[in-house]
């Protein structure tokens, strides 16, 4: 196969990049949430309660399984990027996934054993936009284009 059959068979579509994207974010946000000093409060880091007062970046309340959700959803999303429509699927299904996490953070009592994720109005906020942006990335970038049309 010559260099130039290599590049056009590897190319990744606009899809499969945004996944990769996605995909090394959530990676980057679950190593993070275990760095002490990024994760502010990290001594009271609980595995899953809403007793956890450790905020990534100060901000967004986090468990151990907060932080292992981001490393699974990184992981998928490198490993589904594989293929445009594997890529396509993880962006609307995980965007459909935030959206979900978004209306349970609203319904909870975020003082409750419900919150077990934990969650907070800054995550509440966070999941929506995640939730719509990756629904966005994966319907809008995998349509196929308008064929060309001749000139004549």
């Amino acid at each position: 196969m010559s260099t130039h059959a290599r590049a056009v068979h590897t190319a990744r579509t606009p899809v499969q990049q945004a996944a990769l994207v996605v995909g090394a974010v959530f990676l980057l946000v679950g190593v993070l949430g275990f760095i002490p000093g990024i994760t502010t409060n990290y001594d009271t880091m609980e595995f899953a309660a809403h007793h956890s007062e450790a905020k990534l970046l100060g901000i967004f309340q986090v468990s151990i399984l907060h932080n292992l959700v981001h490393l699974a959803f990184g992981v998928a999303g490198l490993a589904l990027a594989r293929t445009a429509a594997q890529a396509r699927l993880y962006l609307l299904a995980g965007g459909a996934i935030y959206l979900v996490l978004w209306l349970y953070g609203l319904i909870i009592d975020h003082d409750s054993a419900a919150n077990f994720v934990p969650l907070n109005t800054a995550d509440n906020w966070l999941h929506l936009v995640l939730g719509l942006s990756m629904i966005a990335l994966g319907a809008l970038l995998a349509r196929k284009p308008a064929p060309a049309r001749s000139a004549g």
